[in-house]
């Protein structure tokens, strides 16, 4: 069966690669050109040479967060982690729901186990990112906060603020709360009833 890249494949800039003999949509190949996004078709063994979920961290970044997210690519590659970076690829105007959404779905369809997204202040992210089913983001600002959203909430998705944060605070934050394990236990308990609220309202309407 072949695979079909549709619209929320396509990374805000760069290049998707994609198997050779891939459907893209006609929708997908306009949103492409429109974002500039080279699509190059690669051989099985390529493909099979990115890295697994679990070993995958999504990024994305606004122009308020470009430069720690270009800062902190290091602490990925340390740590022996890919980055799927989904842009922006310098620092011009962008819309954070934009970024947020590009990673929230990776991280939802399980592409990535964890994602970062990093805007001026952290909070329209974690806003924007929340409104997709399977996420959970917390905006982090420091040690404490970024261990107890992993220990507690088993959260998935970071956003940081870069124009609040320095690099070496914002790195401090990254580094445990990639290192920090959810603690299970009564906490799954909790987490269970967040997703729970979330089925609840992935059909309701405003009345009913």
């Amino acid at each position: 069966m072949r695979k079909v890249v549709t619209a929320s494949d396509i990374p805000l800039s760069g290049e998707l690669k994609i198997a050779i003999g891939t459907i893209v949509t006609p929708s997908a190949a306009d949103l492409a050109r429109e974002r500039g996004v080279t699509l190059r078709e690669a051989r099985a063994e390529e493909l099979n040479g990115i890295a697994p979920p679990e070993a995958t961290v999504a990024l994305g970044a606004d122009h308020g967060g470009y430069e720690l997210k270009e800062a902190l690519k290091p602490v990925f590659a340390e740590l022996g982690l890919t980055v799927r970076d989904v842009g922006v690829q310098e620092r011009k105007p962008a819309d954070y729901p934009d970024i947020a959404l590009q990673v929230a779905e990776i991280v939802a369809r399980g592409e990535a186990t964890r994602g970062v997204i990093i805007d001026g202040a952290g909070t329209g992210s974690a806003m924007a990112a929340n409104k997709v089913p399977g996420v959970r983001a917390a905006l982090c600002y420091d040690k404490a906060s970024a261990r107890n959203s992993r220990e507690h909430n088993n959260a998935n998705v970071l956003t940081l603020g870069g124009r609040l944060l320095t690099n070496t605070q914002a790195e401090e934050v990254l580094r445990v709360w990639l290192g920090t394990p959810f603690a299970g236990g009564r906490h799954a308990a909790r987490v269970d009833k967040i997703t729970e609220i979330e089925k609840r309202f992935a059909t309701w309407t405003p009345g009913s």
